[in-house]
């Protein structure tokens, strides 16, 4: 049996159209997808590493190989595309400042993270998503949806400013290719701005220059370098908050999905759990950062209409044959920094539309104060990065909005609902 269905005759579909998880267009067309995702993830998954000092090419391709085990795992019927987390890169780097943690010791502690979230992952399936779904209401995940897309919004705005020009151009073109154009061009709208971007800035003789220097001198073939990890309790008190945010950002990915594509997925949850919490033990025990479901690829599909796991295959597959090239990993290296803040600022804003969508879906009710005051809260302590220290532990503003919105809500929603019964 075929993995996957031709969506109608494979050409492009209609413009409202919704190409499914186990569907997917003409292989050509398909690889054109797979390469929005490609450039979607390759910013963050390549910065991730360079500030915490893990190999890139390592990281690279423990990316693509924990996406395809993560599509697995769910038996191809959640599309997502893993990629570095930025939630790890604070305390990673206050563990190894402070806290005198080695890169051997940081890797055991995102091991363990990974083991958690898969108890986690295998306690729902045991135990029913009604455990989740108790925890993790509409409310709640559309919070976290709505946090994680604003909370990346100084990175969208960071790298948009570092080149605005090439920014202005990917985003009027993404913009202009949804709004404005019909079938392929529209589907395909992030990859033609991204290019658009990059081709400006090059014939302009704007690319950065060392990164130019570097492509020439990049040999076509290298093989990755992996770094064993070594378990120091020392190191898990700064890493295992982050459970509760690989937890959040799984369960919130696949309520993202299911709400752009009128799919239920909740039987999937502890299979993604499962999936996703040993990409990152894989990641972990090779040498590679934390992977998580990458926001901007969430938002490449909500452009696209394209839930096809195909595309995210091709995304994974190319991912790993790029960590063996030094000289792709480079060329691709070249993209304007501002062309991919460009286009995050359209992905990520539509990321926290749609955690908006899970709300207007579910009716909730904003007249609640519960509601109004923990959500609230919640989501401008993640956006702000409010960062306190407990001890000579800190506690990042993604940490406590996620435990505020997933821990806290729920414990005063109970006491609320007491007080008025």
């Amino acid at each position: 049996m075929a993995l996957w269905t031709v969506h109608g005759d494979g050409r492009p579909p209609l413009r409202d159209a919704v190409v499914g998880a186990n569907e997917r267009l003409s292989w050509p067309l398909t690889a054109g997808f797979g390469a929005q995702h490609l450039l979607a993830m390759f910013g963050t998954t390549t910065l991730v590493p360079l500030v915490t000092g893990f190999p890139v090419a390592t990281t690279l391709l423990l990316s693509g190989v924990g996406t395809l085990l993560f599509l697995a795992l769910t038996r191809n019927q959640v599309p997502s595309y893993l990629g570095a987390s930025a939630a790890f890169v604070v305390p990673l780097s206050v563990a190894a400042d402070e806290g005198g943690v080695g890169p051997e010791a940081l890797l055991g502690g995102i091991v363990v993270v990974g083991l958690v979230v898969v108890a986690v992952g295998i306690a729902v399936k045991a135990l029913g998503v009604r455990l989740l779904e108790s925890a993790m209401p509409p409310v709640v995940t559309g919070a976290v949806v709505l946090m994680i897309g604003l909370g990346l919004a100084p990175q969208a705005v960071s790298a948009f400013g570092a080149q605005p020009a090439a920014g202005a151009v990917t985003l009027g073109v993404i913009v202009l290719s949804t709004v404005l154009g019909r079938g392929l061009p529209a589907r395909i709208s992030v990859l033609l701005g991204v290019l658009a971007g990059w081709g400006a800035t090059a014939l302009s003789g704007g690319l950065a220059e060392h990164r130019v220097r570097e492509l020439h001198a990049a040999p076509w073939f290298g093989l990755p370098e992996l770094i064993s990890p070594e378990l120091h309790l020392s190191a898990m008190p700064f890493l295992l908050p982050l459970v509760i945010v690989l937890v959040a950002e799984h369960v919130a990915h696949l309520k993202v999905v299911a709400a752009a594509s009128g799919r239920d997925l909740d039987r999937f949850v502890g299979d993604a759990l499962i999936g996703g919490g040993l990409a990152v033990t894989l990641s972990g025990s090779a040498g590679g950062s934390a992977l998580s479901s990458h926001p901007a690829n969430i938002g490449v599909m909500a452009v696209t209409r394209v839930y096809s796991t195909a595309a995210c295959v091709v995304a994974a597959l190319s991912a790993v044959l790029l960590s063996f090239s030094p000289k792709l990993c480079a060329l691709i290296g070249t993209v304007p920094m501002g062309a991919l803040g460009g286009a995050m600022l359209v992905l990520f804003g539509l990321l926290a539309l749609v955690g908006v969508r899970i709300w207007t879906a579910a009716d909730v009710d904003f007249a609640d104060p519960v509601n109004l005051a923990v959500l609230g809260t919640a989501v401008i302590a993640g956006v702000g990065d409010l960062t306190l220290s407990l001890g000579e532990l800190r506690i990042t503003g993604m940490v406590w909005g996620s435990v505020g919105i997933v821990v806290l809500y729920p414990a005063l929603r109970r006491l609320a609902d007491l007080r008025t019964t």
